[in-house]
């Protein structure tokens, strides 16, 4: 059940106003604006904010009355950000707001113990032909942690979507796709069903994972066609008229 507004609190204009002056000073309090229950006996007074730099804000004073009492007494004095006021955006977590290109050389990206990106080695992993080796290699002695299905799942989807995927200009216009250029490095484990990597130093791609069906025009089957091709040389002229100044000496 809503109460009823306290009356002596709602009309303490006079006093929520000198409580506010007294505590920030007149010349950055403005006119009332607004007064709103806030329970029995309390209310809130809005007065407009005058403060440099702070335009949309308002002056919240909450002020209370107890029963039996001629006056009010001043709860809280603060700054409220009004609909038109400018305020910070929504504040996102570090680890959330990075994106890809955003570390410098002596920056960490620490991986979370419970990435599900990752799992310990133990349970998954690119398996070679001898599995001892591979137990001996990363259980203790190398890597800790490997990428779980989910992680490798999101790193093919990703490549799979960017720059180096079918979809792009460049490959659309390709004379081939990469799985059948003979400048690709082929991967190992599941990965490698879907990219490789391109060894073509004058490729855009040079150097990074691309999938087999990206493509460029620097293909290794790529022909130049005939419209492409610079004119041919005309053939020699045999001069019959003059005389070769060279048959004097």
């Amino acid at each position: 059940m809503i109460s009823a507004p306290d009356s002596v609190a709602v009309e303490a204009v006079d006093a929520a106003r000198a409580a506010l002056v007294a505590e920030v000073g007149a010349d950055v309090v403005g006119e009332h604006l607004s007064v709103g229950s806030e329970s029995e006996g309390a209310a809130t007074h809005h007065f407009g904010c005058l403060q440099a730099g702070y335009p949309g804000w308002v002056w919240g004073v909450t002020v209370a009355h107890a029963d039996g009492q001629d006056g009010v007494t001043i709860d809280e004095i603060v700054l409220l950000p009004g609909d038109e006021a400018i305020t910070a955006p929504e504040w996102v977590p570090w680890r959330d707001r990075i994106q890809p290109g955003d570390l410098s050389p002596g920056d960490l990206l620490p991986a979370d113990e419970d990435d599900p990106r990752l799992v310990p080695t133990y349970l998954v992993g690119q398996r070679p032909d001898d599995d001892e080796v591979e137990v001996v290699e990363e259980v203790g002695l190398g890597r800790a942690r490997v990428l779980s299905m989910e992680g490798r799942d999101l790193a093919a989807q990703r490549w799979y979507d960017g720059d180096q995927g079918p979809d792009v200009p460049l490959a659309q216009s390709a004379p081939g796709r990469c799985g059948g250029c003979g400048f690709l490095v082929r991967l190992e484990g599941p990965l490698s069903t879907m990219f490789g990597v391109c060894a073509n130093e004058y490729a855009n791609d040079d150097g990074r994972v691309v999938a087999l069906d990206h493509g460029c025009g620097a293909h290794s089957e790529a022909q130049l066609r005939k419209k492409q091709l610079p004119p041919p040389m005309p053939d020699h002229v045999f001069d019959t008229v003059s005389r070769d100044d060279l048959e004097e000496f």
